[in-house]
């Protein structure tokens, strides 16, 4: 765990016993949320921290959550408290936590474990057999307070402002994408450049990316990726003679790296074509259902290798999410488009499904 000199609360002292605070629910089997006022503060058992939520990211997870689909219908329990991405100051901490310190300025990663299985045990904690996660296993950010065990607690770094310490989680994962690629003197190809293809645009080129290349259907988002670093950005819903471009500037090979973040079968199809033989690709996105795929011409006669993303390494993702932050080396100003208050919650769900927003914030502490 990092040591990042505590910053005194700009919170009130902690509420009373019994207390209730502000939170968005998911209150029924249906599309939307519900915002409450009488949600009881919950409280921290002895290894656990409590947190004043100050700001929180909404993400595509949220969104699913929001309108209710087949993933979320069959995993969210109604009831539950939404959110993961946060940045807050402890308020509170159990008689048995040692490290933390309640005015430290926070966030937490939100897949928790037991740390005894093999997975854990062996440097994999991030894919544990017994993986929780806020917002959807138990109750999360979208609230004036969050409770999470102390090995979960992240001090941010006192150079990080909120709006991107908020966010550490799916930053992280498009960091962590980029890292296992290994893209260093490459060229990369990112399929799909939504909220976290775009941190992956930033982050390959901070991580030293030869020459970067990016397809998608939204051409504000491949606007840009050029913006941020990518040298082409290529419109995949006029078809796929791009790929032909790319393989003639990359001597007729194809790129070297692969990173696909959009999960559209037709989306991967066309990244494998314009990989190389022997090239390297990370697959973040998710796919809606199953995927009609050409095993033989994409992977096996290629003699690629295919790597699955999934979330962040605890906690190494965590230390290069912040050296590559507090290096200055990316541009996240334009990936972080809207903050609104959390009453205001309609109207920031609303302007992240619609397109109309990349990354949109919800401002807990002013209440």
């Amino acid at each position: 765990m990092p040591t990042a000199t505590p910053q005194a609360s700009p919170t009130v002292p902690p509420p009373a016993p019994g207390a209730t605070m502000r939170a968005l629910v998911k209150h029924h089997a249906g599309e939307g949320l519900q915002y409450v006022t009488d949600r009881p503060v919950p409280t921290p058992g002895p290894r656990d921290v409590r947190i004043r939520v100050t700001k929180a990211g909404i993400c595509g997870t949220d969104r699913h959550i929001w309108q209710w689909d087949e993933w979320a219908s069959a995993r969210i329990p109604v009831g539950i408290v939404t959110g993961h991405e946060f940045v807050g100051v402890v308020d509170t901490v159990g008689d048995a936590v040692t490290k933390v310190k309640v005015g430290q300025r926070v966030s937490a990663e939100g897949h928790m474990c037991s740390g005894t299985d093999f997975l854990a045990r062996t440097g994999e904690a991030h894919i544990a057999s017994d993986t929780q996660i806020f917002g959807i296993d138990r109750d999360g950010c979208f609230a004036d307070h969050i409770v999470v065990p102390e090995e979960n607690v992240w001090p941010v770094h006192p150079d990080v402002p909120d709006k991107f310490a908020a966010i550490f989680d799916p930053l992280g994962n498009a960091v962590h994408t980029v890292m296992e690629a290994g893209v260093s003197a490459k060229t990369v190809l990112i399929s799909g450049v939504g909220i976290i293809g775009l941190m992956a645009v930033t982050v390959a080129k901070a991580a030293g990316a030869a020459r970067i290349y990016c397809t998608d259907i939204d051409t504000r988002r491949l606007a840009l990726a050029k913006k941020l670093g990518a040298v082409e950005a290529f419109d995949a819903s006029e078809g796929s003679d791009w790929i032909k471009e790319v393989r003639g500037s990359t001597h007729g090979r194809g790129v070297d790296v692969l990173l696909e973040m959009s999960g559209a079968p037709k989306a991967m199809d066309q990244g494998f074509r314009a990989l190389r033989n022997g090239g390297r690709a990370a697959l973040l996105g998710l796919p809606a259902r199953t995927v009609d795929f050409d095993f033989n011409a994409n992977v096996i006669f290629k003699g690629c290798t295919v790597l699955g993303i999934n979330g962040r390494r605890m906690w190494e993702t965590w230390y290069q999410t912040e050296a590559l932050l507090t290096s200055g080396k990316l541009e996240l100003d334009d990936i972080v488009t809207h903050e609104y208050p959390i009453e205001k919650y309609e109207e920031a769900f609303e302007t992240m499904i619609s397109g109309e927003g990349i990354k949109v914030l919800l401002d807990v502490a002013g209440g």
